[in-house]
């Protein structure tokens, strides 16, 4: 079996989308995935499963969750290897040690469109600085979140696919809950 994070887009956020964590832990066990565990409360949820087609894995489980709680969210997954690498890419690595609540990673459910990085570029922003690798898109935000002039929110229609953000502390905390939790 392996370790499977899932992350789950705009779930509990400003009091709406509201699920509650020992219920999403259940609609894990009757999906039959092992072990679930959430952790805080915005729709993270790390469980094992032998099922190794995540794509396939994720559309089950978005039936499911909409079917239970009455809503569509998005689900991005990550398996415990690929979660461990978004740490290890990590552009902003001694920013992240000194200020690990100014960097936000971006999860993209696919690969983002062709030309993304030039994309990015462009957008108007004041000195955020963003890194696209792989299926993670970093952020440094030198002033905050809330006096950011990216319009980050957007990102994902910008890169052609959905996409959810963790702070820094969630994306390693998720990380080392998944190598605990015996990840591949």
């Amino acid at each position: 079996m392996s370790a499977v994070i899932c992350l789950l887009r705009a779930v509990n956020v400003g009091g709406r989308n509201k699920c509650p964590m020992q219920a999403l832990r259940a609609l894990c066990e009757s999906l039959k995935l092992d072990n679930p565990q959430t952790y805080v409360q915005s729709g993270n949820v790390l469980f094992r499963t032998k099922e190794r087609n995540l794509a396939r894995l994720a559309a089950r489980f978005q039936s499911a969750f909409e079917k239970k709680f009455g809503f569509r969210t998005e689900v991005i997954l990550r398996t415990a290897a690929e979660m461990k690498a978004a740490v290890q890419r990590n552009p902003f690595t001694k920013r992240a040690a000194e200020e690990p609540a100014r960097l936000s990673v971006l999860f993209l459910a696919e690969k983002p469109l062709s030309g993304a990085a030039a994309i990015l570029a462009k957008l108007p922003r004041g000195r955020e600085e963003m890194r696209l690798e792989g299926r993670e898109l970093y952020i440094y935000f030198p002033d905050g979140m809330g006096r950011s002039k990216l319009q980050w929110s957007t990102l994902g229609e910008k890169l052609g696919t959905s996409v959810t953000a963790r702070n820094w502390n969630t994306v390693r905390t998720l990380a080392e809950m998944a190598e605990r939790a015996g990840g591949e």
